[in-house]
């Protein structure tokens, strides 16, 4: 199950053309996960790399919450990121 804030989830559609609805899918796959240290958010948050529809390569920013994923964005992962999947699923 995941969680989202709903006007966040409609900028990230205008900024990324992507639907946070996809997010469950992309979770519920092979993942590899790091948590995103790069500032202070006052919660812990994740970027998970994982597959849509079984080829596109997303990440998804998440931050757990009461035990259940709340999506913070999604998008198609650069190509940096793709590598770094690519090297580390198992």
């Amino acid at each position: 199950m995941i969680t989202w804030d709903e006007a966040k989830r409609l900028q990230n559609i205008a900024k990324h053309g992507v639907d946070f609805t996809i997010a469950q899918e992309v979770l519920s796959g092979v993942t590899v996960t790091r948590e995103d240290t790069r500032a202070s958010y006052g919660e812990p948050r994740y970027q998970t790399l994982g597959l849509y529809k079984g080829v596109v390569v997303m990440l998804v920013v998440h931050t757990p919450r009461q035990n259940i994923d709340h999506i913070i964005s999604i998008r198609k992962a650069d190509k940096h990121e793709q590598k770094y999947y690519w090297q580390n699923i198992r």
